[in-house]
């Protein structure tokens, strides 16, 4: 005497075992874009804390360089006036005492003849050599704080994203698990296509993610 298992018994299996499957896989995909999601939360973090860094970097430079130019405009000043008013003396002293960069760039002044070429340079200020370096470096860091700013915004963007796919992938595990709740057969296997066809479907958008270990 033979047992037979029926169609429909062997039917019921297969449901099961997809249903397992996909509970299971979807669950272990639920928690890796949970966990990147936190990844790129962090990163983000990071990268704004180091666009305020640099930010304060360049302040603090530019106040530096704001201030070496009051000084050396005052300096320059008190030279002119010296100058205007025959004081040799006290013209040699100011420009023996010109910090740098001016110290370098008046003499290059001087040689354009400023009093008598319309078309020179009317202060050493105004001379392409006149660079104060931490203005430079103040520009150098405000540069870098716009690119770690915008990179933290790169960072917030994908970790909002994998939220998302969080939240599918919670989507797809509740139609997957619905669908063993189901008396008709029929409703049993639309659950399951759609919990499957939108596994699918994130599965793809996660491939495409990059990825933070």
């Amino acid at each position: 005497m033979t047992t037979t298992v029926a169609p429909e018994h062997s039917r019921t299996d297969w449901r099961e075992l997809i249903a397992i499957l996909l509970l299971s896989v979807t669950a272990i995909l639920t928690a890796w874009t949970g966990f990147q999601a936190s990844k790129w939360s962090g990163a983000m973090s990071i990268s704004f804390s180091q666009a305020s860094t640099n930010r304060i970097e360049a302040a603090r430079l530019e106040s530096t360089a704001n201030r070496k130019l009051s000084v050396q405009v005052a300096l320059f000043t008190q030279w002119l006036e010296a100058y205007q008013s025959g004081d040799t003396e006290l013209t040699e002293f100011l420009q023996a005492r010109f910090p740098e960069p001016l110290a370098t760039v008046f003499p290059a002044w001087l040689d354009t003849r400023p009093l008598k070429d319309p078309d020179a340079p009317a202060t050493p200020f105004d001379m392409e050599a006149y660079v104060i370096p931490e203005s430079v470096q103040a520009g150098a860091a405000d540069a870098k704080a716009d690119r770690k700013f915008s990179q933290a915004l790169r960072n917030n963007q994908r970790g909002d994203n994998y939220t998302v796919l969080t939240i599918g992938f919670a989507c797809v595990l509740f139609f997957a698990a619905l669908s063993e709740r189901m008396r008709r057969r029929r409703a049993q296997w639309a659950l399951l296509g759609i919990g499957g066809v939108g596994f699918v479907v994130l599965a793809v958008i996660l491939m495409t993610f990059p990825k933070m270990i």
